[in-house]
Parts: C-alpha cells; sequence; structure tokens
C-alpha cells in the first residue's frame, strides 16, 4: 500500500519540508512515485523515518544519518561499518542518559524537600 507524503508526515510527525529535505539530501533515499509523479512511500520506508527520527532524536547527526543510510543501501559488505556507527552512537546516548541522570537525581531530591515541607506544614496547621 502507498501512502502520501501528507499521511507520512502525519504518521512521522515530520513536515513535508523536512521529508523533501531529507529526499533531497539523500538522508532519505528516493522515495518511489507513482504515476503522476507525487512520492509514494510505503511501510518500509515508513519505518526507515521511524529510524532516521530516533537517530536523530538522540543526538545524531545529519551527516553521520546520511551516512549510515548510504551504508545500509550497500548490503551486507557494510554490515561491520553500520554496526560501528550504531556502537558510537549507543555510546554517545549512555553518555547523555548519565549527564540527565544527574539532573534528574537533584529534581528527585529537591521534589521530596518540597513535600517533607508540605507535609510538615500539613501537621502544623492540623495541630494548631
Amino acid at each position: 500500500m502507498g501512502y502520501s507524503i501528507k499521511t507520512i508526515s502525519q504518521k512521522s510527525g515530520l513536515s513535508q519540508y523536512t521529508l523533501r529535505y531529507y529526499e533531497r539530501e539523500g538522508v532519505l533515499p528516493e522515495v518511489a512515485r507513482d504515476e503522476h509523479g507525487n512520492r509514494c512511500f510505503h511501510d518500509e520506508d515508513l519505518e526507515l523515518i521511524s529510524l532516521i527520527c530516533c537517530l536523530k532524536d538522540t543526538g545524531m547527526p545529519i551527516a553521520d544519518i546520511k551516512q549510515f543510510i548510504s551504508l545500509s543501501k550497500e548490503g551486507h559488505s557494510s554490515l561491520s561499518e553500520q554496526r560501528r556507527l550504531l556502537q558510537e552512537h549507543k555510546v554517545h546516548i549512555d553518555e547523555k542518559i548519565k549527564f540527565f541522570q544527574t539532573f534528574a537525581e537533584k529534581v528527585e531530591h529537591k521534589i521530596a524537600y518540597f513535600a517533607s515541607l508540605e507535609e510538615r506544614a500539613e501537621t502544623e496547621n492540623n495541630e494548631a
């Protein structure tokens, strides 16, 4: 089944402009066209767009995403290079998680602090 660019935009959360830009820049491989020349996306394209969004949203630069997509078109001969790129990116993601985890711990500490203040104030109000 083929999807229009509008449908894919709605399903992926990416604007039509972004989808066209990704195709033009080679981030998204050339999309099939229907008899009228309109882009005709398929489920595999949607899955690839989901991966592209995942990589981008986790901080992978567009140039690296483009390289990864290009390598994936080469097939089995580039599997180790594809794996290496993803492993490097996973390290980057893990570093970000650790970075944000320290902030999450500080926020949790403040939440507990304010909860104890609220509890104390409630107890004092009940005693008065």
